[in-house]
């Protein structure tokens, strides 16, 4: 297949009102339900298992942020003890991610039984409902790691923007960049098709649009149902396109000093787009990826007379954004403790230029532009 590409969606995405209704084709089944302790505080485990009163559900709901491996094997173990027809994940990406990884294990213990996977997202943020990615975390390495595999693609996806009504600002903001982030980086990225292409510029258009208002005020589900189909869009998009240098220094950060995903990838965004670009003070001319970047600013409506100008204007954009939503500009303004990040620098650098998602990345980077993109969020 050399010099073809492809555009997959394994996915059936099922959206609106009731969705769970899509789960009584499952009956009388073993049901695993994979969640978090906080799905089983505010009651949602038991109206998902009141919806399901003719199946047996054995429930894991001790899912940790940033899917920890140890606990994936755990969690493994005992769906593979308890034997069910169906794998359910609720829950925001690091649920969504652990049951990737659990369906995958159990799945190879019992190779002669299909077990589909269906995700139920209650963050607009991670696409992971229908992505072939999963992050998984070794936090006493301090190594966050992406698997890749159509394997662990979700089966049946489950958009119910309800779920998302009472999402604190703050997650709002921080898994709505998140959103952004990866509709922009699979626009720019080599992997990039005109199938992409469309899901990509969607997403963009819907999150800025709506992800202020969402963040704002949490109860409008005009914004809220909009952010919710953006994230899956821009999953599509990224799992079909690639990603890049943004989440590479992502994981690095995040797998180090320990801050949400979505909220590194927020303070990352605008000096990325420098880079990538080439439109950072000093820079001779614009690379040509800053076409693409004046492409998006066009259509979110930014004025972009020219290539630099629109890459400039996008970046500008999106930091303005993350203000008004009270995003930290830097790391130090996040928390980090500076001597820290100071000890990890070289590390930081060395694992995002080893994170996969850089092969997709518009062009080349160096140990030096991964520096300079760091200190520039450093503060």
């Amino acid at each position: 297949m050399s010099g073809l590409k492809r555009f997959n969606l394994k996915t059936e995405i099922v959206f609106g009102a009731n969705v769970t209704e899509r789960l009584r084709d499952f009956e009388g089944r073993r049901v695993g339900l994979i969640t978090d302790a906080m799905m089983a505080k505010v009651g949602i485990v038991e109206r998902f298992r009141a919806s399901l009163p003719a199946c047996t559900v054995a429930v894991y709901d001790s899912v940790l942020p940033d899917s920890p491996r140890s606990q994936v094997a755990e969690a493994s173990a005992r769906m593979a003890d308890f034997g069910p027809d169906v794998l359910v994940a609720l829950g925001g990406g690091s649920v969504i991610d652990a049951a990737k990884a659990i369906v995958a294990t159990v799945r190879a213990l019992v190779p002669d039984h299909p077990i589909p996977l269906v995700a139920v997202p209650t963050t607009s943020g991670t696409g992971s409902e229908v992505t072939s990615w999963a992050v998984i975390s070794e936090p006493e390495k301090g190594i966050k790691y992406p698997l890749i595999s159509d394997e662990i693609i979700p089966d049946i996806a489950l958009l119910d923007p309800e779920l998302v009504r009472s999402v604190p600002p703050a997650v709002t903001a921080d898994t709505g960049m998140d959103v952004l982030t990866h509709a922009i980086e699979a626009f720019v990225s080599v992997g990039a098709t005109d199938y992409t292409d469309a899901f990509a510029e969607k997403a963009v258009s819907l999150a800025v649009t709506h992800l202020p208002t969402a963040y704002a005020t949490g109860d409008d589900m005009t914004a809220r149902t909009a952010m919710h189909h953006a994230s899956c869009m821009a999953g599509i998009a990224f799992a079909n396109a690639g990603l890049g240098l943004n989440h590479a220094i992502a994981h690095s950060i995040g797998g180090r000093l320990h801050l949400p995903h979505g909220r590194i990838n927020a303070m990352l965004l605008p000096a990325v787009i420098a880079c990538n670009a080439g439109v950072r003070p000093g820079d001779a001319a614009p690379f040509p990826t800053a076409a693409r970047y004046a492409a998006l600013a066009q259509r979110v409506g930014l004025d972009a007379p020219n290539d630099r100008a629109g890459a400039r204007a996008l970046a500008r954009h999106l930091a303005q954004m993350n203000a008004r939503m009270n995003v930290p500009a830097t790391l130090r303004a996040a928390g980090v403790d500076m001597a820290a990040y100071a000890a990890a620098e070289a590390d930081l650098v060395r694992l995002a230029l080893a994170d996969k998602s850089l092969a997709t990345n518009p062009r080349t980077v160096s140990a030096d532009d991964v520096l300079t993109v760091l200190r520039a969020v450093a503060g």
